[in-house]
């Protein structure tokens, strides 16, 4: 061979692709549909392993009913039922009145109310990264709160207290938040269709 150079180079970048194809199937496999999802009142009987994974619609997700007590606890989590990057409860309905304990679980998290999507007169609140806080809401009606450096990702919760007297104000600012997350696009969609 009258260039070694030339050779070496083209079998490296031989190499490497061939790796590279390798490392792309791994990551293939890992995020391939392992299952379905059922709902309560489906048949949940054995699908092929080739069937598609079902998604459940907010239309047919359960409505939450009331939370006993007085004192409720939501945890800031990175990964939960949800998926990854949500509060756990994310939907809760408790009375006029009550406290919510966020528990930064997980670090690198926070709560905090989203403008415009909390009822008229009722105190927002912002809580420091990867700290406790504790909210009581007295004033009735749906309040959206988020983790701040989460919310691209739709780290996002719900909370009715007593009756949803701003849903329809929710719902609008909801619709145009939806725009800026940039994954779990419907999640907040979903949330609140349960309550």
């Amino acid at each position: 061979m009258k260039n070694p150079k030339i050779f070496l180079l083209l079998s490296l970048s031989l190499v490497f692709s061939l790796g590279a194809s390798e490392a792309n199937k791994a990551i293939e496999k890992r995020i391939a549909p392992v299952g379905s999802i059922c709902l309560e009142g489906q048949d949940c009987g054995s699908t092929p392993a080739a069937a598609p994974m079902q998604m459940a619609t907010s239309s047919n997700l359960p409505k939450i009913e009331l939370s006993e007590g007085s004192e409720h606890t939501i945890k800031m989590l990175n990964s939960g039922k949800d998926g990854t990057m949500v509060f756990e409860p994310a939907v809760i309905k408790v009375s006029v009145g009550d406290t919510i304990h966020f528990k930064a679980t997980d670090l690198s998290h926070n709560s905090a109310s989203m403008a415009g999507m909390i009822p008229s007169g009722a105190d927002s609140w912002a809580g420091m990264l990867s700290q406790d806080i504790s909210v009581t809401l007295d004033k009735e009606g749906v309040y959206v709160y988020q983790c701040d450096p989460h919310v691209m990702m739709a780290m996002v919760g719900v909370i009715q207290v007593g009756g949803a007297v701003n849903m329809a104000e929710v719902q609008e600012a909801a619709t145009q938040q939806k725009s800026s997350f940039i994954m779990n696009g419907t999640r907040l969609e979903s949330y609140l269709s349960q309550l």
